[in-house]
């Protein structure tokens, strides 16, 4: 876990793959508590335990009541990346989704109904070799593996996501929380934190984006 930055209201961290983000024992909060002698961490947003990146998490109730407003009115911004088997166009996806609570699954469902909700993300393509394809994604909602599933129900599942039909033994999923930007919940000041994977495989050999846009 790398601590990126931190402050008396929040911190904002990097979540390794195979670690809960949620507060649960082993998880992000019970680490920062821990690395950081404080007794209050609060989850904000969550990443699925597979996948990697940049997390904010806040330090006291206020902080989190008002991240999770910015949340709500979609003025919290997030972006992956992420590399799919096959060459998509980039532009928007929008679909319905409801989750299957005993398989633990995400699927698109056809129509509305009971636990099916909306779900959008605009993304752009960063390049592609030998069948793969780095993608740059802003997510609009936060479905559970909303990324996932939207990805590969068109045909482009997501490097080492077993799950949903792109991984094979012993691959970890290629989908990193890279960009963040939110409102300080004390000063109104703009933040923007940006970290890239890491270079080793399957990010290797794609063009990555500047971190400073």
């Amino acid at each position: 876990m790398e601590i990126v930055y931190a402050d008396p209201r929040i911190v904002v961290a990097v979540k390794p793959a195979g670690v809960l983000s949620t507060d649960e024992p082993g998880g992000m909060p019970q680490l920062l508590r821990q690395e950081l002698g404080t007794p209050c961490i609060r989850t904000v947003h969550r990443l699925d335990a597979a996948v990697s990146g940049l997390m904010v998490y806040a330090r006291s109730a206020k902080a989190a009541s008002l991240l999770s407003e910015q949340l709500r009115s979609r003025t919290f911004g997030k972006e992956y990346l992420a590399v799919v088997h096959g060459v998509p166009e980039g532009g928007v996806m929008t679909d319905l989704l409801g989750r299957d609570p005993v398989r633990r699954r995400t699927y698109v469902a056809a129509e509305p109904g009971k636990d099916v909700r909306p779900a959008e993300l605009s993304y752009e393509v960063l390049g592609s070799r030998e069948g793969l394809s780095l993608v740059r994604i802003r997510l609009h909602t936060g479905r559970t593996h909303q990324i996932r599933v939207q990805f590969a129900s068109r045909g482009f599942p997501l490097v080492g996501d077993r799950k949903y039909g792109g991984g094979e033994e012993g691959e970890s999923i290629a989908l990193w929380s890279w960009r963040l930007e939110f409102t300080h919940p004390q000063t109104g000041a703009a933040m923007r934190f940006s970290k890239l994977p890491p270079r080793e495989t399957p990010w290797l050999g794609f063009p990555m984006p500047l971190t400073g846009r």
